[in-house]
């Protein structure tokens, strides 16, 4: 197990090319899994399942707990995801793109508040992570788009930019560069889903 979470370039003047091959692997079903939501394919929850299982191990052995614990909910999310969009829909139907109401907003907003505080002092005080609230912080957001996306709600991609921003200097300082760009690309694919999914409420409106 050692060998896939080496480097395959381990000098220390190049640190962008610190890759283990197990973050290699999970760098591409991860890409695989967002490409697959943004062009609303049902193979983005088995390509994702296997992501968030090889993210497991990868963020624990960095020491980013918050991000550990948040992949081992969405082991349970991928299934949830993965049935709503085969039979969520109207006698379990195809799942339509739906936008979020204020009463969800509202719900979802005051979940995340609520949450942050304890998330960030219990893995201060039990975790030897060295960016507690900044973990927390994400890996709250996470868990309230995925649940989004899960629903197929349109604002699910607002909540993911605003994730991956602050991801992405998140794993950078942990040195993972190859998941930091990532989700760099991922950033990108958000706001080519949100116009996607929204050219698609549009005109299903307008039918």
């Amino acid at each position: 197990m050692e060998w896939f979470l080496t480097p395959l370039v381990p000098w220390q003047s190049v640190p962008w090319l610190q890759m283990s091959p197990l973050e290699i692997l999970a760098t591409v079903f991860g890409l695989w899994s967002v490409i697959a939501y943004v062009r609303e394919s049902v193979w983005a929850w088995p390509s994702g399942l296997i992501n968030v299982l090889l993210y497991i191990l990868l963020f624990w052995n960095a020491r980013l707990y918050g991000d550990t614990g948040l992949q081992v909910v969405y082991v349970a999310l991928q299934g949830y995801g993965w049935w709503l969009w085969l039979r969520g829909g109207p006698q379990q139907s195809h799942l339509a793109i739906t936008r979020t109401s204020r009463q969800e907003w509202l719900r979802l907003t005051a979940i995340g508040v609520v949450a942050y505080l304890p998330m960030g002092w219990f893995l201060k005080t039990f975790t030897d992570t060295d960016v507690p609230w900044w973990d927390a912080a994400p890996t709250i957001s996470s868990l309230i788009a995925q649940w989004m996306i899960s629903r197929k709600k349109l604002e699910n991609w607002w909540v993911w930019i605003v994730t991956d921003l602050v991801y992405i200097p998140l794993y950078a300082s942990k040195h993972l560069w190859l998941t930091a760009a990532l989700y760099a690309v991922f950033l990108t694919l958000c706001i080519i889903g949100l116009r996607q999914w929204t050219r698609t409420v549009r005109a299903t409106a307008g039918a």
